[in-house]
């Protein structure tokens, strides 16, 4: 332990520790969730519509209550009590997968649910260990390419395990979470092994502290302008990212991908690229700056977005290429909005709160979005394939999340220019009192 300790006191050592711990941390946690996403189930339908589509909604619908849930765990939790909720809500979660495999179809599509039920307070917990540290953008860049290299590696060790093991499509899901099992217990550890931040990191990123609900309230009260659109355009983005994540495989065999490798090659290259633009932001110590710089970013990945598909559209660009640039474009507007953003938004206006809080808030609003837009899909718009949705989606995402950003932005900057007068009053008193 003294080894440890000594080893993480040099800047870049604890960057790279903290960011590989949190990296395998929920990228093993991924595993109990997104094996149910590269299974097809053809030919299985119930009242009317296609299984998986009951299966992916029932999942979603689990996820998003769980963020609602979160809003208040993961505000008021202390740091001591991080690890053990984790292996709790993945336990639970793993649990729900083994009664999806026994139980038959249709009675098992509840267990769907149950397994969304936790899982959606990992990532507020995990950032937490990562929050208000002047590492943090480095860290949580680690922690964002977890899920974009997961999702799709994720999808390619199920796929495998089914083809090669003999298992149905029922139990691949449950025996996908096991192969993981080890390695999270091995990284979780590694993860209760940061330093908590020190007086430094207070100076320089703000103190972070659980939150009650009437401190909650102030928060969203204070950026009550800037926040609304911004968790709207969230909301956007957040259905169109878990549509195409949710339905990659349909969407890619209807234009002759089949190669369960796909995944993790296309998601592989989507995380590199989104982990080397987020992490230099670690580089700009200005706070305001780095979020001027982050909305940038996401206004131009809503641009890609939207270039990319009419591109393909024309015949200029490949499905495999427009599908890898559609995904950069994605979590080059999503990544940010799951650490960063709230990050250095928390930083330039120095509020005494935790960035775990408000982004599983953002969470709750995008994931409700979610199953709104599969409840359209599926049941008000069937006829339509899963191909031509994305497609449409593209085009409404690209305009309108754009639009919505800078509206955001806007109202951020003016809060920050007024807050920059002689005469004000730091927002943090309100925490402090």
């Amino acid at each position: 332990m003294t080894t440890t300790r000594s080893f993480l006191r040099h800047p870049t050592a604890l960057t790279l520790f903290g960011a590989v711990a949190a990296f395998c941390t929920y990228g093993c946690a991924y595993a109990f969730r997104r094996g149910i996403t590269g299974m097809t189930f053809d030919g299985m339908e119930f009242a009317g519509v296609s299984y998986k589509i009951w299966l992916v909604t029932a999942q979603v619908l689990g996820y998003a209550l769980s963020k609602g849930i979160g809003i208040k765990v993961i505000a008021e939790i202390t740091p001591e009590q991080r690890a053990l909720r984790i292996l709790q809500l993945i336990g639970f979660a793993e649990l729900a997968l083994l009664g999806f495999a026994l139980v038959p179809a249709p009675w098992n599509i509840p267990f769907l649910l149950l397994n969304g039920l936790p899982l959606g307070m990992v990532y507020g917990i995990v950032l937490g260990f990562l929050e208000g540290r002047r590492q943090t953008d480095a860290m949580v860049a680690g922690l964002t390419a977890s899920f974009i290299f997961a999702s799709g590696f994720v999808k390619t060790v199920a796929l495998t395990l089914r083809n090669n093991w003999g298992l149905t499509e029922f139990w691949t899901p449950f025996c996908t979470g096991l192969l993981f099992v080890v390695p999270l217990l091995l990284a979780l550890y590694a993860l209760t092994r940061l330093p908590a931040p020190n007086a430094d990191d207070h100076a320089q990123r703000t103190e972070r502290t659980p939150m009650n609900a009437a401190q909650r309230g102030a928060f969203v009260r204070t950026f009550a302008g800037g926040l609304t659109a911004f968790i709207v355009a969230y909301v956007l983005l957040t259905a169109f990212r878990d549509f195409r994540d949710n339905f990659g495989p349909e969407i890619l065999r209807s234009v002759g991908i089949t190669n369960p490798a796909i995944f993790t090659q296309t998601e592989t290259i989507v995380a590199v690229v989104i982990l080397v633009l987020m992490g230099s932001l670690q580089l700009v110590k200005r706070h305001f700056l780095a979020f001027q710089l982050i909305n940038a970013i996401m206004i131009g990945a809503a641009i890609l977005i939207g270039l990319s598909t009419w591109l393909f559209q024309q015949g200029v660009m490949s499905a495999g290429t427009w599908f890898t640039l559609m995904g950069v474009g994605l979590y080059m507007a999503y990544v940010p909005c799951n650490g960063l953003y709230f990050e250095r938004l928390v930083a330039s206006f120095r509020y005494v709160s935790t960035v775990g809080f408000v982004v599983t808030l953002a969470d709750w609003w995008g994931y409700l979005g979610s199953v709104g837009v599969l409840l359209y899909k599926n049941f008000g718009q069937p006829t339509i394939s899963f191909l031509d949705f994305l497609v449409y989606g593209a085009y409404g995402l690209s305009v309108l999340y754009a639009l919505l950003i800078a509206i955001s932005y806007w109202s951020f900057a003016r809060q920050y220019s007024s807050s920059q007068q002689p005469d004000f009053v730091p927002i943090t008193t309100s925490l402090t009192q």
